[in-house]
């Protein structure tokens, strides 16, 4: 009588879990750091690059104080990369939208008293002139992607607000940024805040009608 005896090996993949492993923290790493610059930006926004520190900057997005240096060398560094990253987002909001639709979500009530969710140019404009060249390249590259978006052609055939120079873009866009600062500086519940951002809106209609008056008559093609 002969016996068989089977002997079962178990062959435990450790190095590819490693690799699996090891690429899911470096995702989660990606999300942490997202997260990270998502937070500071609104916050920045809000208060000023001056007004919050690392610490409670960490704190609000949920993580400690000394997870900071595994994602950013510096502050300085952070604020580049938040400001990028909200100067991305107006830009995002604005696709589509005429110069004339702009200057009314731009210029309003809304926007101003939404300053954390509001444009990093207004909020962090004053701000920029006083740091590291860093952070002012990343707001003049953010201003000329604005600027891109705005004269984009739009998406409406015969759309009634035609687009207009680059020049009266700048002028709309500099009177735009001035008007909600200004309205800012002022107390919130102050009639002189929301009479600024009447005056200079209907003056930025005009400005913009004026603009796309002087622009040449689209020809048509012959038939």
């Amino acid at each position: 009588m002969s016996i068989g005896i089977y002997v079962c090996l178990t062959v435990e993949r450790r190095p590819w879990k490693g690799r699996l492993d090891m690429r899911v923290t470096k995702m989660q790493a990606e999300q942490n750091r997202a997260h990270i610059v998502a937070t500071a930006a609104g916050l920045f926004r809000e208060r000023g690059y001056d007004g919050v520190g690392v610490a409670e900057l960490m704190a609000a997005a949920g993580f400690t104080h000394g997870g900071f240096y595994k994602h950013f060398r510096s502050k300085a560094d952070l604020m580049a990369e938040a400001s990028a990253s909200g100067l991305s987002q107006i830009a995002a909001r604005t696709v589509g939208l005429g110069p004339a639709e702009f200057v009314e979500s731009y210029v309003s009530r809304e926007h101003r008293d939404g300053r954390g969710d509001g444009c990093t140019i207004a909020a962090l404009g004053g701000d920029a002139a006083r740091q590291p060249a860093g952070i002012k390249a990343e707001f003049a590259a953010g201003i000329e992607q604005l600027l891109t978006v705005l004269q984009a052609p739009g998406d409406t055939p015969g759309d009634a607000d035609p687009r207009v120079d680059r020049t009266t873009l700048i002028d709309m866009l500099a009177h735009s940024v001035g008007a909600v600062m200004l309205s800012r500086a002022c107390p919130d519940d102050s009639p002189l805040a929301d009479e600024i951002l009447d005056v200079c809106r209907q003056g930025i209609r005009a400005s913009l009608a004026h603009g796309s008056s002087d622009q040449p008559a689209t020809r048509r093609p012959e038939a």
